[in-house]
This record gives structure tokens, C-alpha cells and sequence, in this order.
């Protein structure tokens, strides 16, 4: 026997019941919620990254319990409910796809012999994104952005990229990628002075900090214009660094010594070898 969607809605309402339901989660709002749903979100993440499928099919069903509790809430206060979200998502996802539903129904077939190229969807995609925007007050308006819907609640990082990606729409952005590499290396010579004019004057610090944003932001922006994902790519480097630190960890418990009592350059000469050894796999 295997449980059904529909069981899953059965079981939520039931831990949801105010009189014999689960105390926990009967207390619950949408707002106390968002925390359990970016640790869910992150873990699939991770899962996937460690290659780990037996376990993230697990940390799929935790994410979509989430999608679930949202939508018990919702049908709770007359909002919406888990049907409702599914309806208006597979509609998006009909509306937003007309090279494979071009009559914007699931039961539409497109002709195999006659598909547009990969230009004409990603321009189609803009448009129905920005018509979708439109429709939601998302065009300029007096006091208004045309940046104003996206959530400032996202990861700086992510944020930073989609302001970035808004901005390009409108003509907001270089068109090659040399003036990027300028700006990094003028971003880098404003750092620097800032930051030796703040060890002449502490009140200087916040100066600092502005730069060193200014600095990440460029970074950033060189990551979308080399179509590399910068979240992506730092996690990839923080499970390098994780993984070379570790490895001077066994090294030296091997040797019997301290890493405390070790001079940065014994260190580093660790990690160089460390290092060295990572390269002689990968050939």
C-alpha cells in the first residue's frame, strides 16, 4: 500500500485539529512556518550536492509537507488550499510554456518538426514574465520600481543577482564583460583605501563595510556575465575548503601534533600538499 497526496492533506488537517490534533502544530502561523521551510529547502539542497538520492527523496517529502501546511492554514481562513495552489501553478506553468502547450491547455501538442529556437522561448519567457508583472502592479509607477517585487527577504546574494538581472532588462548594463573586470579591480583599489583611512580613524569603519558590499556586488554581477551561479559556486568552494581543512586535521592527528601549536606557514605547507594530492586525482 502507498499513501496518496490525499493522505497527506488528511493527516495535516488532522495535526492541525484544535481539539485532538497535535499541540505543536496547531499553534503554528504562516509566519513561524517560513523558518522550518528554509532549513527544508536547504537540506534538499545539500542532499543533492552529496550526490545523496536514497535521502533526498526523504528531504523532497519534508519540503512538500511544508507546501502542505501552508496550504491547511490557508483553507483554514478561507484563502486557498492545496488545489487552489496546484490549479494556479500548473496554469502559470501552461501560460509561461507555449512552445509545448501552444494553445495553453495540457491536452495541446506542438509540432516536433516546428519548434522555436532556444532565443525565441527565452524571449517569450521575458514577456510573459514581465506581462505577469504588469498584471500584478509590478511596471513603473508613480513612487513606484520597476524593482519593487523582489522580496527583500531573499538572501542578499540572490537578491543582488536579480536586481542585477531586473535592471539588464531595461538596458541597465553593460553589453561584454571587460568593464566588469575594470569595475572589480576599481572596486578592490577603493577597499583598500578605505580601508587604511579606517585605521586612521575608527569612525571610518562604516566606509569599509560600504566597499567591501560594493566589492561583492561586482562579484556578483562578473558571476552572471561568466553564467555561473555565485551561490552555487561558493558553496562548491566552502566544501573544498571544508574538505582541504579537514585533511590537515588527519594529517597532523596522524603525526601526533597539535594544529594549535603549528606556525601558519607549517600549516599552509600542509595545504599545499593537501592540495597537490586533490590535483594528482583529478588528472
Amino acid at each position: 500500500m502507498s499513501y496518496s497526496v490525499e493522505d497527506l492533506k488528511t493527516l495535516m488537517a488532522r495535526l492541525r485539529d484544535p481539539r485532538t490534533g497535535c499541540p505543536w502544530d496547531t499553534r503554528q502561523t504562516f509566519r513561524t512556518i517560513v523558518p522550518h521551510t528554509l532549513e527544508e529547502a536547504h537540506e534538499v539542497a545539500d542532499a543533492i550536492e552529496r550526490e545523496d538520492y536514497p535521502h533526498l527523496k526523504e528531504e523532497l517529502g519534508d519540503l512538500l509537507f511544508q507546501v502542505i501546511f501552508y496550504s491547511q492554514m490557508g483553507r483554514e481562513q478561507d484563502l486557498f488550499d492545496f488545489d487552489g495552489v496546484v490549479d494556479t501553478l500548473v496554469r502559470k506553468l501552461l501560460r509561461r510554456h507555449p512552445h509545448v502547450f501552444p494553445d495553453g491547455a495540457l491536452e495541446s501538442r506542438v509540432d516536433p518538426d516546428n519548434r522555436p529556437d532556444d532565443e525565441w522561448i527565452a524571449a517569450s519567457w521575458e514577456r510573459i514574465k514581465a506581462e505577469e508583472r504588469a498584471r500584478k502592479g509590478g511596471t513603473r509607477t508613480a513612487g513606484g520600481s520597476r524593482l519593487d517585487d523582489i522580496p527583500a527577504s531573499l538572501p542578499a546574494m540572490a537578491r543582488a543577482d536579480k536586481l542585477q538581472r531586473r535592471a539588464g532588462r531595461y538596458g541597465f548594463d553593460w553589453h561584454e564583460i571587460g568593464p566588469v573586470f575594470d569595475k572589480l579591480e576599481e572596486e578592490i583599489g577603493e577597499l583598500k583605501e578605505a580601508w587604511q583611512n579606517a585605521r586612521q580613524d575608527p569612525a571610518a569603519q562604516d566606509d569599509v563595510e560600504d566597499e567591501l558590499g560594493d566589492l561583492l556586488f561586482v562579484c556578483i554581477n562578473l558571476a552572471r556575465f561568466l553564467k555561473v551561479n555565485p551561490e552555487q559556486a561558493l558553496r562548491r568552494t566552502n566544501r573544498k575548503f571544508e574538505a582541504r581543512f579537514r585533511a590537515i586535521e588527519d594529517v597532523l592527528e596522524e603525526q601526533g601534533r597539535q594544529m594549535e601549536d603549528e606556525s601558519l606557514e607549517q600549516l599552509d605547507e600542509i595545504w599545499n600538499s593537501v592540495k597537490g594530492v586533490e590535483r594528482s586525482r583529478q588528472r
